[in-house]
């Protein structure tokens, strides 16, 4: 296949950009480049997104696409990319995320759940309005590339190169010492996260079989207490749990899921759906998963790599989780 990633240099765009020139496709990278360069063996078409509808003109005069792969969050992106090249792309993927979803409480819940009202045209995208947004692009694509548009809605994807902090996060903190560790006790709560390596293989095998719709492209539901067991266990299961209940951490000042000073995959009340959707719709199109705890494994890896002890963009900090251990142990443990 003749494929353009509208991306390429980082994370879910490299990998699939690496795939693809792996299995011998033609590939081209629309991408700034400013971190890292798409993988070798694709062509890197270099330009900037922010500069409009002019990025997209050496992609226009390269002819015609196989598969076209869009990751952008920016609905201006979305759309001046569809207008400039959905003509000429036998199929469209666009890399959304559950996030679109406008209620997270139902487990199970699958593509049928009612979708956020998309961004309004002109607003701008950030990082409280991403759900809205993706929505929109969403919808643009839907619009635009009408009988070729694969919906890709991902959950949490981890694996190696993740640079949000979230999946590792545990891992890396049994990993980096043998104390004590602070986790929130919600043994039941779902975790669901999609092995970067994964979803890549499906956007191709997708776009390939030329499948289209909204399909959930996330993994299998693992209660946290597995998880967190699994991560001690590979990282040398030395170190103690200290689980602490969720409303006292949240009262001093832990936050949720993801940011500075979080408990990654813990989530506020009201989310018992957001990490148990159903994947049976993707899987039945033919997307295949690996062992999630395959992806945990290669995930601390990747971890070591990086150094478990740097600064991180999601977890408690060395001198929060002290702060809060100790404040746990003079409430709890002197009682």
């Amino acid at each position: 296949m003749r494929i353009l990633v509208l991306g390429g240099s980082a994370f879910l765009s490299a990998e699939i950009a690496r795939q693809a020139v792996a299995a011998g496709h033609e590939v081209m990278c629309l991408a700034r480049g400013t971190q890292s360069a798409p993988p070798e063996g694709a062509t890197w078409l270099q330009a900037d997104r922010a500069q409009g509808p002019p990025a997209y003109d050496g992609a226009v005069h390269a002819g015609e696409w196989d598969a076209v792969v869009e990751v952008a969050r920016d609905p201006r992106y979305a759309l001046e990319a569809l207008e400039a090249l959905a003509a000429s792309a036998r199929h469209w993927t666009i890399v959304s995320s559950c996030s679109v979803y406008a209620d997270h409480s139902v487990p199970g819940a699958a593509e049928d759940a009612a979708v956020l009202a998309p961004l309004a045209p002109g607003a701008e995208a950030t990082p409280e309005t991403y759900g809205e947004a993706k929505s929109a692009v969403e919808r643009l694509t839907a619009g635009h590339a009408a009988g070729k548009a694969h919906l890709c809605r991902a959950g949490l994807i981890g694996g190696p190169g993740d640079g949000s902090d979230r999946y590792g996060y545990w891992p890396a903190r049994f990993a980096r010492d043998a104390g004590p560790v602070l986790a929130p006790d919600i043994p039941a709560d779902s975790t669901q996260v999609i092995d970067v390596r994964d979803l890549a293989a499906w956007v191709l095998a997708a776009a390939a079989a030329g499948v289209t719709g909204a399909l959930n492209a996330v993994g299998e539901p693992v209660p946290f207490a597995a998880y967190l067991e699994e991560s001690r266990r590979l990282a040398g299961g030395g170190a103690e749990v200290y689980p602490a209940p969720p409303g006292w951490l949240a009262a001093r000042g832990a936050n949720y899921w993801a940011g500075p000073d979080s408990l990654p995959l813990w989530l506020p009340p009201g989310h018992d759906g957001f990490a148990a959707r159903s994947n049976a719709a993707a899987r039945a199109a033919g997307m295949t998963l690996r062992p999630w705890t395959e992806t945990l494994r290669d995930t601390l890896a990747d971890e070591r790599r990086r150094g478990v002890g740097r600064d991180r963009k999601a977890g408690l900090s060395p001198a929060a989780e002290r702060r809060l251990l100790q404040e746990f142990q003079a409430e709890f443990q002197s009682a």
